[in-house]
């Protein structure tokens, strides 16, 4: 019987290629578990997020959940093929919200791999990445671009 991997075998450092898409299996819907409970959590009060009354009078028709929930729900759903046997998260950069998402949006996750470099040690190297997310009408929601230091398999497998 063989070695039981903790993660996957395919997502090492050298498994990605430059130029990579991947659209990401799994798609989460926004509710008030995921807008209104985490919102809270980090003190955004703001009326967009919580005041149904209010915002129903808008041009939107209805809350908005956090751009900050929005961003972490498309990254955790990259990050099962992106960053499994990720050894640290190094940058989060150019984020843009593009789109408003509503409660009981449903988002979806894409990746593309931008970028790869060696790391100072030989069992890791630098893997970049342009994730973005798109709601149930392929509307982008979310774009950002993410380093991660990835375990080189020659260092990590038997």
């Amino acid at each position: 019987m063989g070695q039981a991997h903790l993660t996957s075998t395919n997502s090492y450092y050298e498994d990605f290629t430059i130029g990579d898409v991947m659209r990401h299996a799994r798609g989460k819907t926004i509710g008030d578990l995921e807008n209104v409970m985490i919102t809270n959590m980090v003190m955004n009060t703001a009326a967009g997020h919580f005041d149904e009354h209010f915002m129903a009078q808008t041009p939107f028709g209805g809350r908005l959940s956090f751009g900050g929930v929005n961003l972490s729900v498309v990254v955790g759903l990259a990050s099962q093929d992106t960053s499994e046997n990720a050894l640290a998260e190094l940058r989060m950069d150019k984020l843009r919200l593009r789109n408003p998402v509503m409660h009981g949006d449903t988002l979806y996750a894409y990746s593309e791999v931008l970028g790869k470099t060696d790391g100072d040690d030989p069992s890791s190297g630098e893997v970049t990445f342009r994730h973005w997310g798109v709601n149930q009408n392929d509307k982008i929601v979310v774009e950002v671009e993410r380093t991660v230091l990835i375990k080189k398999k020659a260092h990590w497998l038997p």
